[in-house]
């Protein structure tokens, strides 16, 4: 570093760079500073505000996840898939994939239509791993279902797992892309 002191002044070269430093007005260093926080700053309100922004993503899904089992329990299919895009995919054990709302919806209701009388009596759905990303989320969950039979039958306990990609409309709200399910050995 070289210094050198002439009236007051500090000439300091660092890497080829000269500055001048008079009457006790840093300027270049001063700069530094000034520029190094404005950084931290920018840095730390992007940090915040990515953290407020996943966080209401957070809240979408806790509420977008509620109702998903809200629905499940009232064996609302119409409800439950309207929740689907409309090229959505399932992905169920031994099936073929199903790709669109329409196919999804015949599935189901052949299910229920060899299933009359049944009644969904209770629905847990605890939710993993919940990831936002913009407009996509991911999140997977562990599934007890309890249903009555009709005619008194012994009620049917089952467990799975579910694995969901969500995706958020134009509109805001969030849909099913994608979903995984299988069953799941009872805890």
């Amino acid at each position: 570093m070289d210094r050198a002191f002439r009236d007051g002044r500090l000439r300091v070269d660092w890497a080829g760079i000269y500055t001048n430093i008079e009457g006790g007005g840093m300027d270049f260093t001063r700069r530094v500073v000034l520029g190094t926080c404005f950084v931290a700053l920018l840095t730390a309100a992007a940090g915040m505000k990515a953290r407020t922004a996943e966080d209401a993503g957070r809240k979408e899904i806790d509420a977008f996840n509620k109702r998903y089992v809200e629905l499940h329990e009232k064996m609302d299919t119409p409800g439950i898939l309207a929740l689907w895009e409309e090229d959505g995919v399932d992905l169920m054990p031994g099936d073929a994939a199903m790709v669109g709302q329409k196919k999804i919806s015949a599935w189901v209701e052949d299910i229920l239509a060899k299933m009359p009388g049944y009644k969904v009596m209770k629905q847990e759905m605890e939710f993993h791993d919940i990831h936002v990303c913009g407009k996509w989320a991911s999140e997977w969950a562990t599934e007890h279902q309890v249903v009555q039979p009709p005619d008194g039958k012994p009620v049917i306990e089952s467990y799975g797992k579910t694995a969901l990609v969500l995706h958020r409309e134009a509109s805001g709200e969030w849909k099913v892309q994608q979903e995984m399910w299988n069953a799941a050995p009872k805890p």
